[in-house]
């Protein structure tokens, strides 16, 4: 709508014809730029929502192809568009084996605990730590450490939580969503 506005605006309300079609889809080039930004989300070393955000710029610039009359080219971009995100989505499958990221909290009763076994336990189960919080409390609160993880699909997380609590003076093992 907004290629086929930029370019009646120019041919039919301005004198003689003249005018700039391609400022409304610069605008919209801009803008959903804007919004692919707020797509891009950071995870402790990891950076997540590119691929959406691509997206998000390329069926803006299908849009306007369309919006243009360009209907061909429009139809070999997105069957280009569906096979790359297909194939890259295989490969990556592959090359990066799935995983979820999740916030492991290791609350224990007392603040003198060793929190180095349950932190070995957690690496040599296979999960990679992106990154590590701990807060010590007063004297009778405990520790606190937080773990942001990348967990394989193939993990046992009760069993691991299991374990975790059995290392030592463990009050509390929770396993939360991360996005």
């Amino acid at each position: 709508m907004l290629m086929l506005l930029s370019i009646y605006l120019p041919q039919n309300l301005s004198p003689n014809g003249t005018g700039d079609p391609g400022r409304i889809a610069a605008q919209v080039v801009s803008g959903i730029g804007f919004l692919g930004a707020g797509a891009i989300m950071r995870l402790g070393n990891n950076v997540r929502g590119l691929t959406t955000a691509a997206s998000i710029w390329f069926v803006a610039a299908v849009g306007l192809l369309i919006g243009s009359g360009m209907f061909l080219v429009a139809g070999i971009a997105i069957a280009l568009g569906l096979i790359t995100l297909m194939l890259l989505h295989t490969l990556e499958r592959k090359v990066f084996p799935s995983g979820q990221f999740k916030l492991l909290e290791i609350t224990y009763k007392d603040n003198k605990a060793s929190t180095k076994e349950a932190i070995d336990i957690v690496k040599n189960s296979g999960i990679q730590i992106q990154s590590t919080n701990i807060n010590h409390g007063a004297k009778d609160k405990g520790i606190k450490v937080r773990l942001l993880v990348r967990i394989p699909d193939t993990t046992d997380i009760a069993y691991l939580t299991r374990t975790i609590k059995s290392s030592g003076p463990v009050s509390k093992v929770q396993v939360t969503e991360k996005y």
